[in-house]
Order: structure tokens, then C-alpha cells, then sequence
């Protein structure tokens, strides 16, 4: 190993501006990861627990440690430790999110393809959700079940409205919309819903040095609501560009011979979309969002009493950290 030790708690990018967080997170969301067999995934896990105690392999190299790092942090959740279901996982947005996003660009014509397509699309976005939610607050089954129902049910009524209405009354090319207007009013309440425990009771504030010194509902607000943007300007480039450009594309007399190919061309460009986009959108906010204890103090008063009672030993810090979610 070089002299110079790593500290596998702080990212290798500075996190504090946009292009170390679109670095950090395009590493991290390296879809070829998703490939990696549990084995290799728990031995990452457990070279990064050695390496921290100074108890790793004699022969380790700094690659090595770093690609265990990448592992880890791509496949284990940030709260608990935990192994994420690979589907969930925000490395697998890409060729999950290409598929389905895809499919639903290329089956929009008839209302049972846009409600099946729907369905798979929320379906999906319901497990993507709660593996990258705050894991310190956790969720019933009741309340799972009540988001799952209520984001697709929103999705559905919002892309068979939007069908009905824009056949009788727009072009053909305002139908291809559908797909990206169910999926941006099927994030408004997938995500919020899926997450509505750090809403009621609010999430864990720490400061600078992981201390957990109160709790706050505006601080969940806060971070649901921008993960609500980020997914939406996740999907928008690949939702609303590839319509105009199939819309052209086969209007040519080559295209019309390869009718069947017409699915699998989406799926690629969709692909190519999401690979800039998912660390793109990743990067739009900070992970360990802030608020000011200003905030607490005008708006959550009972939340500013229980920080200044964890501070008496102490000044109370100006901002406090909370983990957002992705």
C-alpha cells in the first residue's frame, strides 16, 4: 500500500460542487456493478471494514481498496450497512430505466399498453424508492402498500387523461407525451408517499461531526422534495427528445421496413440518455442536505428545544446534515 492511507468515509471527489458530485456519483452508479455476484460484494464489504482498522491483506493495493469502496458504496445502504436488492439500486437505473422507459415510448398507442407499461414503470420505481430511502425511518407494510397503490393509481389516471384528451385534440406527437406526463405526476406522489414516516416525525439533524442532535419534519420536505426534481429531470432529456426524433425517424422509408426494430432502438437511446442523466440528476443536490438551525428555531420550535438541550455542553451550530436519499 502507499504511505498516503485513505479515509473511506469521505469521498474521493469534493462533494460541495456540482462536478465532484457528478463524478462521484457516475462512478458510483456504474451500472456494471450490478453484474458483481454477492460474494464479491460482501468480500468488498469486508476488505473496507479491514482496511479501516489497518487489518487488510499485506498484498492490498490502493486500487483495490478504492474499487471495494465503489462496491460498497454502490450496493450497501448508506444508513444501515445493509445489502440492497439489485433491482433497487440506483446502479441499476440505467438498464432498468432504459427498458421500461423504452417500452413506454414505444407502446403508447392503445390504453392497455400505457396502463401495463405504467404498471411495470411504477412498480419498479416503488422498489427503487425504498431501497434508497432514509433508513431511519422506517416504514410499515400498510404504508408500503398504500404508496405502491396510490403512485400507480395516479400514474394510470394521469396517462389514459392525457391519452384521451390529446388524441381528440393535439397531434400524434403530443400522444408520445403521455409517458413522461404520468411519470412526472407518479413521482409527485410515489416518492412523498413512499417516504411520508420522515414527514410525520420528521428525520434525524447531525452536525459536522455525526452527532444527532434533533430531529426535523421541514428537513425531510426539504430532501423528498428534491429527490422528486431529480428523478423527473432524470427521465425528462430521454422522455421528451426521443419523441420529435422517432416522430421524424419514421416517417423514412428505411425505417418503416424495420418495424420490429423500432422498440430496440428506443431502448438504446433511452440508455444513452440515462447514462449522463442518472449521475446528472444524482449530482443536481447534495447528498447530506442542510438546514439552518434558524429554521428549527422559527418553524419547529419543540424540534429547537431538543437541539439546544443535546447542545448545552456546546455552541449550537449553525447548520445541521441530514441524509436526503436518492
Amino acid at each position: 500500500m502507499a504511505n498516503e492511507r485513505l479515509d473511506l468515509d469521505k469521498p474521493l471527489w469534493d462533494l460541495n460542487n456540482f462536478v465532484g458530485r457528478w463524478k462521484y456519483f457516475a462512478w458510483m452508479t456504474d451500472f456494471r456493478t450490478c453484474i458483481e455476484p454477492e460474494s464479491e460484494l460482501l468480500a468488498a464489504k469486508k476488505l473496507c471494514e479491514q482496511y479501516r482498522l489497518g487489518k487488510e491483506p499485506a498484498d492490498t493495493t490502493r486500487e483495490q481498496v478504492i474499487y471495494a469502496k465503489k462496491l460498497y458504496e454502490s450496493a450497501f445502504h448508506p444508513d444501515t450497512g445493509e445489502l440492497q436488492n439489485v433491482f433497487g439500486r440506483m446502479s441499476f437505473q440505467v438498464p432498468g430505466g432504459m427498458a421500461i422507459t423504452g417500452a413506454m415510448l414505444q407502446f403508447y398507442r392503445t390504453t392497455q399498453a400505457v396502463v401495463f407499461w405504467q404498471w411495470v414503470n411504477q412498480s419498479f420505481n416503488a422498489l427503487v424508492n425504498y431501497t434508497n430511502r432514509n433508513a431511519n425511518s422506517p416504514i410499515t407494510t400498510y404504508q408500503l402498500g398504500a404508496a405502491y397503490v396510490s403512485a400507480t393509481a395516479a400514474a394510470m389516471i394521469t396517462a389514459i387523461g392525457c391519452k384521451s384528451y390529446w388524441q381528440k385534440r393535439a397531434s400524434p406527437l403530443m400522444a408520445r407525451y403521455v409517458p413522461f406526463a404520468a411519470v412526472a405526476a407518479a413521482n409527485c406522489a410515489n416518492i412523498p408517499l413512499m417516504r411520508q414516516n420522515e414527514i410525520k416525525s420528521g428525520v434525524d439533524l447531525i452536525d459536522e461531526d455525526g452527532r444527532k442532535l434533533a430531529k426535523s419534519k421541514l428537513a425531510a420536505v426539504k430532501g423528498i422534495s428534491q429527490v422528486v426534481i431529480s428523478r423527473i429531470i432524470m427521465c425528462a432529456p430521454g422522455m421528451l427528445i426521443l419523441p420529435p426524433i422517432m416522430e421524424r425517424l419514421e416517417k423514412y422509408a428505411w425505417m418503416q421496413k424495420i418495424k420490429p426494430l423500432h422498440g430496440p432502438i428506443q431502448i438504446l437511446m433511452c440508455g444513452v440518455s440515462l447514462t449522463f442523466m442518472v449521475p446528472t440528476a444524482c449530482a443536481l443536490f447534495p447528498q447530506n442536505c442542510s438546514i439552518k438551525t434558524s429554521t428549527l428555531q422559527r418553524w419547529e420550535p419543540e424540534n429547537y428545544e431538543l437541539l439546544k438541550k443535546n447542545c448545552e455542553a456546546g455552541e449550537i451550530p449553525r447548520y445541521l446534515y441530514f441524509n436526503k436519499g436518492l
